[in-house]
């Protein structure tokens, strides 16, 4: 297997860049490339745009067809078959395991990890109407609002950013939640209604983050990226996602959590909901920093032993 990376035709060294082509995983690709070059300016880094099969199946929930997962299997197989040397990911579409032979090495400060509530119809979710229709594909989200408001309809939405936005205000749906960091790296921050509050609507795991993989070991790459890791935000996030590890590393179960660092000392939530909303799990601990696997481990433990094997059980069943 070749790397990617190559002198072409000239004295610089050139890397490639691994990214799906929505908009939003376009900018967070070329924030990474240009983040590279300054910090590196004798070398180039292109973009290698890939359609994944989570891209290509709109028609039907994540659920059904696979999980997140879906939106970096090419991704991935680009690294292994040495066409890419990194590729770019939002964190919440990262499963808890990988195919052997890559590795995350890089996670990016975090932007706000929380949910907008999008409803230029009504306003804020306490004004929306009873029976009114709120579109998403998450589970994670839509277990959360039917336990908060068991009155509302769910209506599945695929899509991109700009997609999911175009049918809401075509009136596809009455309202809709997508992640405040997405919003506000695409420019679209001012269509957000509110936040909602993280005391009923907790955050996917890794949600707000910017993660690089690269192949294990492959120093020439880590040393030209290295310095975009933030070590608060990599803390975090193990916890986080080791939580979603012991729980079967698939990010299509309602699963929510969110660490976040007090001095030297992890806080993380974490909840697993019935996919109705008729019931929820929560978790609360702290741990020293050094002890983040530990904590996300503690985490997913309880909530497996207090309810959780049956919500997933649940789920699976669901699924088939």
């Amino acid at each position: 297997m070749s790397n990617a990376f190559s002198t072409g035709g000239s004295s610089k060294l050139t890397f490639k860049i691994a990214t799906r082509g929505s908009p939003l995983a376009l900018w967070q690709a070329r924030w990474v490339q240009e983040n590279i070059f300054e910090q590196h300016p004798e070398i180039s880094v292109e973009l290698l745009i890939l359609k994944t099969t989570g891209d290509r199946i709109q028609d039907r929930p994540l659920s059904e067809v696979g999980g997140k997962g879906l939106f970096i299997k090419e991704l991935e197989t680009a690294l292994l078959d040495g066409r890419a040397d990194m590729a770019v990911h939002s964190m919440k579409d990262v499963t808890g395991f990988f195919p052997g032979g890559l590795e995350i090495s890089v996670i990016a400060e975090r932007e706000d990890p929380g949910d907008a509530w999008l409803c230029p119809k009504y306003g804020s979710i306490e004004d929306f109407p009873h029976g009114g229709i709120v579109g998403t594909s998450s589970l994670r989200r839509a277990s959360q609002l039917k336990h908060h408001r068991p009155d509302l309809r769910i209506r599945s939405l695929r899509g991109n950013v700009i997609t999911r936005l175009r049918k809401l205000d075509e009136g596809e749906v009455d309202a809709t939640i997508l992640a405040v960091a997405g919003l506000k790296r695409s420019d679209l921050e001012e269509r957000i209604t509110e936040v909602l509050p993280m005391e009923w609507m907790l955050p996917a795991i890794g949600q707000g983050a910017i993660g690089i993989e690269t192949r294990i070991d492959d120093q020439q790459t880590l040393s030209r990226i290295q310095h975009l890791n933030d070590q608060t935000t990599w803390d975090c996030l193990l916890a986080e996602r080791t939580l979603l590890s012991v729980m079967e590393g698939n990010c299509q179960i309602p699963l929510a959590g969110y660490c976040i660092l007090n001095g030297d000392e992890l806080f993380l939530r974490a909840l697993i909901a019935d996919p109705e909303g008729e019931s929820i799990l929560r978790y609360e601990a702290r741990a020293a920093r050094q002890d983040s696997v530990k904590l996300g481990r503690e985490a997913a433990q309880w909530l497996l032993k207090n309810g959780g094997e049956e919500i997933l059980q649940k789920v699976h069943a669901v699924k088939k």
